[in-house]
């Protein structure tokens, strides 16, 4: 395969629940920052939910040399709570946000001052100027929760024409999904990065379960190919390994101008990938 430089990829994590887990980001963070990645991202629970666990990571990760992006969703929060945190991540030099609308949590009845992503987008761009480099999410399969495709693009529109610098997508497995979308992008004068999301394939089950919340498409010869591996974990991620090389490869070569990995906290399935795509420490 073509070799690739090393700062076309970025990679996300979520906070640690225990210090077992934070013991265990410190090793895969560790072996992920030798690939001198662009960045890394933190995610952020419904509604807020880590958002002290996602703090404490990112301030982690900033300090040990890469840029650090936390997500920050605006659903169930005021104005006040997103300045304090916006003013928090400055104060600590971190320069890099991913935006997004988030989901209310269990129980919660309220959905807060803010309704979608390109309403924190503008609120950003009002409190901070440039100052931080706004990433957004992109849905080339269409989100779950859009009405249709057409509305499902307009949104996103809204989020690019609020100040979004870059856009990363919901995962996928078929590459055309993708290619599509950045045309239709390029038609409607959309000309920021729209960055492909990569899942590593490890347990089928936990892919499916991911997919039917998220609402990427398994494709059925892809489905079925995992089905009749059955138990053999080490068939799946043989398999795994495969495909999603060949995609990102694809992609690449296609002209997408960098790729985010859903590490699940993990290092070696995305190790192994960039292995196949050259990219060395």
């Amino acid at each position: 395969m073509q070799s690739h430089p090393a700062q076309l990829f970025s990679f996300e994590f979520y906070p640690p629940k225990t210090e077992e887990g934070a013991a265990s980001l410190q090793v895969v963070h560790s072996k992920l920052a030798a690939l001198k990645p662009d960045f890394f991202s933190v995610t952020f629970g419904a509604g807020g939910s880590t958002r002290d666990k996602t703090f404490d990571t990112v301030v982690d990760i900033q300090a040990k040399g890469i840029a650090a992006a936390p997500h920050l969703s605006c659903v169930a929060s005021t104005k006040d709570n997103i300045c304090a945190i916006l003013t928090n991540y400055q104060q600590h030099g971190i320069a890099k946000i991913v935006a997004l609308r988030g989901d209310l949590p269990s129980g919660t009845m309220s959905a807060g001052e803010f309704r979608y992503a390109n309403e924190l987008v503008e609120f950003i761009r009002l409190e901070t100027g440039d100052y931080f480099d706004i990433h957004v999410a992109a849905y080339p399969e269409v989100h779950p929760q859009a009405a249709n495709a057409a509305e499902d693009f307009k949104n996103f529109k809204r989020k690019v024409d609020a100040g979004a610098n870059s856009a990363i997508t919901q995962y996928f497995y078929t590459a055309e999904a993708y290619f599509y979308f950045v045309d239709l992008c390029e038609k409607n004068g959309i000309t920021i990065p729209i960055v492909p999301g990569i899942m590593p394939i490890t347990q089928y089950s936990q892919l499916f379960r991911f997919s039917e919340m998220c609402g990427a498409d398994i494709p059925r010869w892809m489905r079925k190919r995992l089905e009749s591996f059955g138990d053999d974990k080490t068939a799946v991620q043989a398999f795994g390994l495969d495909l999603v090389s060949g995609l990102c490869q694809r992609l690449l070569d296609g002209g997408a101008p960098s790729l985010h990995f859903y590490t699940m906290n993990q290092s070696a399935p995305t190790v192994a990938i960039l292995e196949n795509l050259q990219i060395k420490s």
